[in-house]
């Protein structure tokens, strides 16, 4: 398999969840400004809608959408510590934080990154961000991943979405226990091997 990343971007839950999984895959660097690969490539003739992650498989056929993604390769592997099994309550609690993290603090946090937003619609983004990621911390209080004990695809997002908030130079010392959740994350093995393979770290 190859997984089409941008460093730091939402490809890099994808990138955890392959290397928890230990499942060989090859990473094509995508330049998301110049929408070429590390090969001098369109990256559109990969994926039409320009944005990571696009995950290509053995068979040719390729996957999009991040969440899509982690459930695919954790069902494949059959990893239900990542992924509940199909039909039972868990599952749709992990997916439950998948389409909100996706929805509410992804798209939030998205937003900041468009160079032609003006401060006042900056300032209106960054609020809707940081309102959810305090919410999403008083969610933790209690519990070492968004679900349990159990490391999930979901806390793999969570992670990789909260990064932004110290790129972005936002505080969020008034988030805790999520500081305490992204320090916890950063010490699992995979996630330091993905950091440190898209140079991160």
């Amino acid at each position: 398999m190859k997984l089409f990343y941008s460093p730091g971007a939402c490809s890099l839950a994808v990138h955890i969840v392959l290397r928890e999984i230990g499942k060989p895959f090859n990473l094509e660097k995508v330049d998301l400004g110049a929408h070429t690969t590390a090969h001098g490539d369109d990256y559109y003739r990969n994926n039409p809608k320009g944005y990571v992650p696009l995950l290509e498989l053995d068979n040719g056929q390729s996957l999009s959408e991040g969440p899509v993604i982690c459930q695919y390769l954790c069902d494949q592997a059959g990893r239900t510590d990542l992924m509940p099994a199909a039909g039972s309550l868990m599952r749709y609690r992990v997916m439950e934080w998948q389409a909100f993290i996706n929805s509410e603090v992804h798209k939030s946090f998205g937003a900041l990154f468009n160079p032609a937003l003006d401060d006042k619609a900056k300032a209106t983004y960054s609020g809707m961000a940081h309102r959810r990621l305090q919410w999403t911390s008083e969610q933790l209080r209690g519990r070492q991943y968004l679900t349990g004990n159990d490391f999930t695809a979901a806390d793999a997002y969570l992670f990789t979405v909260g990064n932004w908030a110290g790129f972005l130079k936002m505080d969020i010392s008034d988030c805790p226990e999520l500081l305490e959740f992204q320090d916890r994350v950063a010490s699992r093995p995979a996630v330091q091997e993905a950091l440190k393979a898209e140079g991160l770290v």
